[in-house]
Protein backbone atom coordinates (compact mmCIF):
# COMPACT_ATOMS: atom_id res chain seq x y z
CA UNK A 1 0.00 0.00 0.00
CA UNK A 2 1.08 3.60 -0.47
CA UNK A 3 -0.31 6.95 0.50
CA UNK A 4 -0.77 7.17 4.28
CA UNK A 5 -2.49 10.04 6.09
CA UNK A 6 -1.64 10.38 9.78
CA UNK A 7 -3.37 12.92 11.99
CA UNK A 8 -3.55 14.09 15.57
CA UNK A 9 -5.95 16.38 17.45
CA UNK A 10 -4.93 19.19 19.81
CA UNK A 11 -5.53 22.62 21.21
CA UNK A 12 -2.52 24.90 21.00
CA UNK A 13 -1.27 24.03 24.49
CA UNK A 14 -0.43 20.56 23.10
CA UNK A 15 1.54 21.93 20.16
CA UNK A 16 4.97 21.04 21.60
CA UNK A 17 3.87 17.42 22.09
CA UNK A 18 2.40 17.27 18.59
CA UNK A 19 5.74 18.51 17.25
CA UNK A 20 7.53 15.67 19.04
CA UNK A 21 5.06 13.17 17.58
CA UNK A 22 5.31 14.48 14.02
CA UNK A 23 9.10 14.79 14.02
CA UNK A 24 9.52 11.29 15.46
CA UNK A 25 7.13 9.87 12.86
CA UNK A 26 8.76 11.74 9.95
CA UNK A 27 12.14 10.27 10.92
CA UNK A 28 10.89 6.89 9.69
CA UNK A 29 8.09 7.89 7.32
CA UNK A 30 8.88 11.19 5.59
CA UNK A 31 6.39 10.29 2.87
CA UNK A 32 3.39 10.03 5.23
CA UNK A 33 1.09 13.05 5.04
CA UNK A 34 0.79 14.43 8.58
CA UNK A 35 -2.25 16.59 9.42
CA UNK A 36 -2.37 18.70 12.59
CA UNK A 37 -6.02 19.19 13.60
CA UNK A 38 -6.48 22.11 16.01
CA UNK A 39 -9.63 22.95 17.93
CA UNK A 40 -8.55 26.41 18.99
CA UNK A 41 -7.62 29.84 17.64
CA UNK A 42 -4.45 31.85 18.04
CA UNK A 43 -4.48 34.77 20.47
CA UNK A 44 -3.70 38.17 19.01
CA UNK A 45 -0.04 38.21 17.99
CA UNK A 46 0.37 34.43 17.91
CA UNK A 47 1.67 32.82 14.74
CA UNK A 48 2.35 29.36 13.37
CA UNK A 49 4.34 29.07 10.14
CA UNK A 50 3.98 25.60 8.60
CA UNK A 51 7.19 26.11 6.65
CA UNK A 52 9.18 25.53 9.82
CA UNK A 53 6.99 22.76 11.23
CA UNK A 54 7.08 18.94 10.90
CA UNK A 55 3.42 19.01 9.79
CA UNK A 56 2.26 18.84 6.19
CA UNK A 57 -1.14 20.40 6.82
CA UNK A 58 -2.97 22.41 9.48
CA UNK A 59 -6.74 22.13 9.88
CA UNK A 60 -8.83 24.30 12.21
CA UNK A 61 -11.66 21.99 13.14
CA UNK A 62 -14.21 24.77 13.79
CA UNK A 63 -13.84 25.60 10.10
CA UNK A 64 -13.65 22.06 8.71
CA UNK A 65 -16.56 20.86 10.88
CA UNK A 66 -18.45 24.13 10.81
CA UNK A 67 -21.69 22.37 9.89
CA UNK A 68 -21.84 21.06 13.47
CA UNK A 69 -22.36 24.65 14.65
CA UNK A 70 -20.89 26.64 17.57
CA UNK A 71 -23.37 25.08 20.00
CA UNK A 72 -21.84 21.65 19.40
CA UNK A 73 -18.35 22.87 20.27
CA UNK A 74 -19.66 24.74 23.32
CA UNK A 75 -21.14 21.56 24.82
CA UNK A 76 -17.67 19.98 25.23
CA UNK A 77 -14.70 20.77 27.42
CA UNK A 78 -11.26 20.82 25.84
CA UNK A 79 -10.56 17.10 26.30
CA UNK A 80 -14.01 16.08 25.10
CA UNK A 81 -13.97 18.24 21.97
CA UNK A 82 -10.40 17.40 20.90
CA UNK A 83 -11.48 13.77 21.19
CA UNK A 84 -14.92 14.19 19.62
CA UNK A 85 -13.55 15.66 16.39
CA UNK A 86 -11.53 12.48 15.73
CA UNK A 87 -14.56 10.62 14.40
CA UNK A 88 -15.88 13.27 11.98
CA UNK A 89 -12.34 13.97 10.76
CA UNK A 90 -11.66 10.27 10.18
CA UNK A 91 -14.84 10.07 8.14
CA UNK A 92 -13.84 13.09 6.04
CA UNK A 93 -10.32 11.77 5.49
CA UNK A 94 -11.77 8.63 3.92
CA UNK A 95 -12.52 10.75 0.83
CA UNK A 96 -8.98 12.12 0.50
CA UNK A 97 -7.74 9.25 -1.69
CA UNK A 98 -5.23 7.80 0.79
CA UNK A 99 -4.81 4.05 1.15
CA UNK A 100 -4.54 4.13 4.94
CA UNK A 101 -5.50 6.59 7.70
CA UNK A 102 -3.74 6.51 11.07
CA UNK A 103 -4.64 8.49 14.18
CA UNK A 104 -2.06 8.99 16.95
CA UNK A 105 -2.49 10.97 20.17
CA UNK A 106 -0.21 14.01 20.43
CA UNK A 107 1.57 12.63 23.52
CA UNK A 108 2.94 9.65 21.58
CA UNK A 109 6.45 9.30 20.12
CA UNK A 110 7.51 6.85 17.42
CA UNK A 111 10.74 4.86 17.90
CA UNK A 112 10.76 2.39 15.01
CA UNK A 113 9.14 2.14 11.55
CA UNK A 114 5.39 1.57 11.50
CA UNK A 115 5.33 -0.32 8.21
CA UNK A 116 3.83 -3.29 10.06
CA UNK A 117 0.62 -1.28 10.53
CA UNK A 118 0.29 -0.73 6.80
CA UNK A 119 0.99 -4.40 6.11
CA UNK A 120 -1.70 -5.36 8.66
CA UNK A 121 -4.18 -3.11 6.83
CA UNK A 122 -3.56 -5.06 3.63
CA UNK A 123 -5.35 -7.96 5.34
CA UNK A 124 -7.66 -6.00 7.66
CA UNK A 125 -9.87 -2.91 7.67
CA UNK A 126 -9.60 -1.63 11.25
CA UNK A 127 -6.67 -1.76 13.70
CA UNK A 128 -7.00 -1.34 17.46
CA UNK A 129 -4.67 -1.73 20.46
CA UNK A 130 -6.00 -2.95 23.82
CA UNK A 131 -4.79 -1.36 27.03
CA UNK A 132 -3.56 -4.75 28.22
CA UNK A 133 -2.46 -7.84 26.31
CA UNK A 134 -2.28 -10.24 29.26
CA UNK A 135 -3.71 -10.35 32.78
CA UNK A 136 -1.99 -8.92 35.84
CA UNK A 137 -1.55 -10.96 39.01
CA UNK A 138 -1.11 -8.40 41.80
CA UNK A 139 -4.22 -6.92 43.41
CA UNK A 140 -3.09 -3.28 42.95
CA UNK A 141 -2.21 -3.99 39.31
CA UNK A 142 -5.63 -5.49 38.66
CA UNK A 143 -7.31 -2.41 40.17
CA UNK A 144 -5.07 0.08 38.38
CA UNK A 145 -5.14 -1.63 35.00
CA UNK A 146 -7.87 -4.20 34.43
CA UNK A 147 -10.57 -2.45 36.48
CA UNK A 148 -9.57 0.85 34.88
CA UNK A 149 -10.05 -0.69 31.43
CA UNK A 150 -13.51 -1.88 32.46
CA UNK A 151 -14.36 1.72 33.33
CA UNK A 152 -12.61 3.52 30.48
CA UNK A 153 -12.65 1.02 27.61
CA UNK A 154 -10.79 -2.12 26.59
CA UNK A 155 -9.01 -0.36 23.72
CA UNK A 156 -6.82 2.72 23.94
CA UNK A 157 -7.97 5.14 21.27
CA UNK A 158 -4.71 7.06 21.36
CA UNK A 159 -4.23 4.92 18.27
CA UNK A 160 -6.61 3.73 15.59
CA UNK A 161 -5.99 2.97 11.94
CA UNK A 162 -8.29 2.09 9.07
CA UNK A 163 -8.24 1.23 5.42
CA UNK A 164 -10.92 3.30 3.63
CA UNK A 165 -12.58 0.15 2.29
CA UNK A 166 -16.32 -0.34 2.54
CA UNK A 167 -15.95 -1.74 6.07
CA UNK A 168 -13.41 0.88 7.13
CA UNK A 169 -15.75 3.61 5.93
CA UNK A 170 -18.69 2.00 7.72
CA UNK A 171 -16.70 2.07 10.95
CA UNK A 172 -15.69 5.71 10.35
CA UNK A 173 -19.33 6.74 9.77
CA UNK A 174 -20.50 4.91 12.90
CA UNK A 175 -17.72 6.26 15.12
CA UNK A 176 -18.26 9.76 13.74
CA UNK A 177 -21.97 9.60 14.59
CA UNK A 178 -21.32 8.31 18.11
CA UNK A 179 -18.67 10.91 18.88
CA UNK A 180 -20.83 13.67 17.46
CA UNK A 181 -23.62 12.80 19.91
CA UNK A 182 -21.98 11.06 22.85
CA UNK A 183 -18.31 12.05 23.28
CA UNK A 184 -18.44 13.12 26.92
CA UNK A 185 -16.97 11.95 30.18
CA UNK A 186 -20.06 11.01 32.17
CA UNK A 187 -19.93 8.13 34.62
CA UNK A 188 -23.71 8.29 35.00
CA UNK A 189 -24.05 7.24 31.37
CA UNK A 190 -21.06 4.90 31.45
CA UNK A 191 -19.20 7.07 28.93
CA UNK A 192 -15.52 7.96 28.75
CA UNK A 193 -15.21 10.19 25.67
CA UNK A 194 -14.43 8.03 22.59
CA UNK A 195 -13.00 4.86 24.10
CA UNK A 196 -15.84 2.76 25.44
CA UNK A 197 -17.67 2.95 22.13
CA UNK A 198 -14.93 0.89 20.53
CA UNK A 199 -15.58 -2.03 22.88
CA UNK A 200 -18.36 -2.75 20.34
CA UNK A 201 -16.08 -2.76 17.32
CA UNK A 202 -15.01 -6.46 17.22
CA UNK A 203 -18.71 -7.38 17.32
CA UNK A 204 -20.16 -4.69 15.04
CA UNK A 205 -17.57 -4.86 12.26
CA UNK A 206 -15.65 -7.37 10.17
CA UNK A 207 -11.99 -7.03 9.26
CA UNK A 208 -10.96 -5.94 12.76
CA UNK A 209 -7.35 -6.65 13.74
CA UNK A 210 -6.42 -6.38 17.40
CA UNK A 211 -2.69 -5.73 17.54
CA UNK A 212 -1.11 -8.05 20.08
CA UNK A 213 2.50 -7.05 19.49
CA UNK A 214 3.75 -5.55 22.80
CA UNK A 215 5.69 -2.87 20.91
CA UNK A 216 2.55 -0.87 20.07
CA UNK A 217 1.10 1.71 22.46
CA UNK A 218 3.29 1.05 25.50
CA UNK A 219 2.27 3.15 28.52
CA UNK A 220 1.92 3.09 32.29
CA UNK A 221 -1.24 0.96 32.05
CA UNK A 222 0.70 -1.99 30.58
CA UNK A 223 4.24 -1.52 31.92
CA UNK A 224 3.59 -4.25 34.46
CA UNK A 225 3.87 -6.70 31.56
CA UNK A 226 6.27 -4.86 29.23
CA UNK A 227 10.03 -4.55 29.70
CA UNK A 228 11.86 -1.78 27.86
CA UNK A 229 15.48 -2.35 26.82
CA UNK A 230 18.05 -0.98 24.37
CA UNK A 231 20.19 -3.34 22.31
CA UNK A 232 23.82 -2.87 21.29
CA UNK A 233 22.85 -1.20 18.02
CA UNK A 234 20.75 1.39 19.88
CA UNK A 235 17.36 -0.02 18.95
CA UNK A 236 14.70 0.44 21.61
CA UNK A 237 12.91 -2.81 22.43
CA UNK A 238 9.87 -3.96 24.35
CA UNK A 239 9.86 -7.55 25.58
CA UNK A 240 12.86 -8.10 23.26
CA UNK A 241 10.85 -6.97 20.23
CA UNK A 242 10.92 -3.54 18.61
CA UNK A 243 9.23 -0.71 20.49
CA UNK A 244 7.14 1.01 17.84
CA UNK A 245 5.54 3.83 19.81
CA UNK A 246 5.33 4.88 23.44
CA UNK A 247 2.37 6.77 24.90
CA UNK A 248 3.74 9.44 27.28
CA UNK A 249 0.43 10.01 29.01
CA UNK A 250 0.12 12.61 31.77
CA UNK A 251 3.48 14.36 31.58
CA UNK A 252 3.97 15.65 35.13
CA UNK A 253 3.42 14.37 38.69
CA UNK A 254 0.66 11.87 37.85
CA UNK A 255 2.63 10.34 34.99
CA UNK A 256 5.75 10.23 37.16
CA UNK A 257 3.91 8.44 39.96
CA UNK A 258 2.43 5.79 37.67
CA UNK A 259 5.74 5.28 35.87
CA UNK A 260 7.59 4.75 39.14
CA UNK A 261 4.85 2.40 40.31
CA UNK A 262 5.26 0.12 37.29
CA UNK A 263 8.69 0.71 35.76
CA UNK A 264 10.38 0.08 39.10
CA UNK A 265 14.04 -0.66 38.22
CA UNK A 266 13.54 -0.65 34.44
CA UNK A 267 15.98 2.24 33.96
CA UNK A 268 15.35 2.47 30.22
CA UNK A 269 11.79 3.67 30.88
CA UNK A 270 13.12 6.65 32.82
CA UNK A 271 15.58 7.33 30.02
CA UNK A 272 12.68 7.47 27.55
CA UNK A 273 10.82 9.90 29.77
CA UNK A 274 13.93 12.06 30.21
CA UNK A 275 14.35 12.20 26.43
CA UNK A 276 10.67 13.08 26.00
CA UNK A 277 10.78 15.94 28.50
CA UNK A 278 13.78 17.44 26.74
CA UNK A 279 12.09 17.18 23.35
CA UNK A 280 8.89 18.82 24.63
CA UNK A 281 10.98 21.64 26.07
CA UNK A 282 12.90 21.99 22.80
CA UNK A 283 9.61 22.31 20.91
CA UNK A 284 7.96 24.66 23.41
CA UNK A 285 5.42 27.12 22.03
CA UNK A 286 5.59 30.42 23.89
CA UNK A 287 2.92 32.46 22.08
CA UNK A 288 0.08 31.49 24.42
CA UNK A 289 -1.11 33.19 27.61
CA UNK A 290 -1.48 30.91 30.63
CA UNK A 291 -4.69 28.93 30.47
CA UNK A 292 -5.44 29.96 26.89
CA UNK A 293 -8.09 28.10 24.94
CA UNK A 294 -10.10 30.18 22.49
CA UNK A 295 -13.19 27.98 22.87
CA UNK A 296 -12.98 28.19 26.64
CA UNK A 297 -14.33 31.73 26.82
CA UNK A 298 -17.30 33.84 25.80
CA UNK A 299 -16.91 36.57 23.19
CA UNK A 300 -16.26 39.10 25.98
CA UNK A 301 -13.37 37.02 27.37
CA UNK A 302 -15.26 35.63 30.38
CA UNK A 303 -14.30 32.04 31.14
CA UNK A 304 -16.93 29.38 30.43
CA UNK A 305 -17.54 27.20 33.48
CA UNK A 306 -18.18 23.46 33.44
CA UNK A 307 -21.63 24.14 34.96
CA UNK A 308 -22.51 26.42 32.05
CA UNK A 309 -21.41 23.79 29.54
CA UNK A 310 -23.43 21.05 31.24
CA UNK A 311 -26.46 23.29 31.51
CA UNK A 312 -26.35 24.07 27.80
CA UNK A 313 -25.69 20.43 26.89
CA UNK A 314 -28.61 19.17 28.99
CA UNK A 315 -31.14 21.76 27.77
CA UNK A 316 -32.32 21.37 24.15
CA UNK A 317 -34.51 24.45 24.62
CA UNK A 318 -31.44 26.58 25.36
CA UNK A 319 -29.63 25.08 22.37
CA UNK A 320 -32.52 26.10 20.12
CA UNK A 321 -32.92 29.57 21.60
CA UNK A 322 -29.18 30.35 21.71
CA UNK A 323 -27.63 28.69 18.62
CA UNK A 324 -24.33 30.51 19.28
CA UNK A 325 -23.80 30.34 23.04
CA UNK A 326 -20.36 31.97 22.80
CA UNK A 327 -21.93 35.37 22.13
CA UNK A 328 -22.04 37.55 25.23
CA UNK A 329 -23.82 40.59 23.84
CA UNK A 330 -27.53 41.33 23.99
CA UNK A 331 -30.05 38.57 24.53
CA UNK A 332 -27.45 35.83 24.91
CA UNK A 333 -26.81 32.60 26.77
CA UNK A 334 -24.17 34.51 28.77
CA UNK A 335 -26.80 37.03 29.86
CA UNK A 336 -29.25 34.21 30.59
CA UNK A 337 -26.67 32.55 32.84
CA UNK A 338 -26.24 35.81 34.73
CA UNK A 339 -29.97 36.02 35.36
CA UNK A 340 -30.31 32.34 36.30
CA UNK A 341 -27.13 31.79 38.30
Amino acid sequence: MSGVLCFTSINYHYLAKARVLASSLKRFHPDWHFVLCVTDAMPDGGTLDLAGEPFDELLITQEVLGDLGPGWFFKHDVVEVCTAVKGPLLEKFCDRGFDAIVYLDPDIAVFNPLQGLIEALERSDILLTPHQLEPDDQYYQIVDNEVCSLRHGIFNLGFVAIKPSAEGRRFARWWSARLTDFCVSDERLGLFVDQKWCDHVPVFFDGVKILRDPGYNVASWNLSRRKISIDRSGRILCNRKLLYFYHFTKLGPVGDAMTQRYAKDNIEVYELWSWYRRKVEDFAFDDLPDGWWALGQFSNGAKITSEQRRCYRDRPDLQTYFPDPYLAEGNSFYEWCGRNA
